[in-house]
């Protein structure tokens, strides 16, 4: 989707409004718009949520996401994979280069999963994309442990400014 209004009501309602329903259709969409990615992918990776963010939230949307992506696809998936290290602040409202410095070294693979990674084709998911710095941090953590590939799908993509969106 374009996070545009309607898509930006329908995310966060998603994220956190309690509004689980839609995930399972929200996969489905991510499933057809990224076939290639998710074929190729040997492991569905969701990007993490701190554990206090989790807490208070109850439950990472990206990883309610993954999951249905990887049954969907029948594809492994490592819920925790990547591991949120530091907690930082929401991005809403960031600008760029903030965004890069909030989640910079802010990810990485959860020492259990080092040898599953190690090699192989990584599928990150996350709701929403607006600068990348997110997944970003999170594919240098997944190269970092030596993954061969790492491919990104979001739900949503923020338009970029001056881009044609037809």
């Amino acid at each position: 989707m374009i996070y545009n209004d309607i898509a930006r009501t329908l995310v966060l309602s998603f994220k956190h409004g309690d509004r689980l329903d839609p995930a399972a259709s929200y996969a489905q969409m991510m499933v057809r718009a990224g076939g290639k990615l998710v074929e190729s992918a040997d492991l569905i990776v969701p990007v993490p949520l701190h554990w206090t963010r989790l807490f208070k939230r109850r439950y990472n949307q990206s990883a309610i996401l993954a999951q249905h992506i990887a049954v969907l696809a029948n594809k492994t998936h490592l819920p925790d994979g990547l591991v949120r290290n530091k907690r930082t602040r929401p991005q809403g409202f960031m600008k760029r280069a903030e965004r890069l410095r909030n989640v910079r070294n802010a990810f990485n693979v959860h020492p259990k999963h080092a040898d599953a990674i190690r090699g192989k084709t990584v599928l990150v998911i996350d709701d929403v994309l607006t600068t990348g710095a997110t997944v970003d941090n999170c594919a240098e953590s997944l190269y970092k442990a030596g993954a061969d590939t790492v491919n990104v799908l979001i739900l949503a993509r923020a338009r970029l400014p001056g881009a044609n969106t037809r």
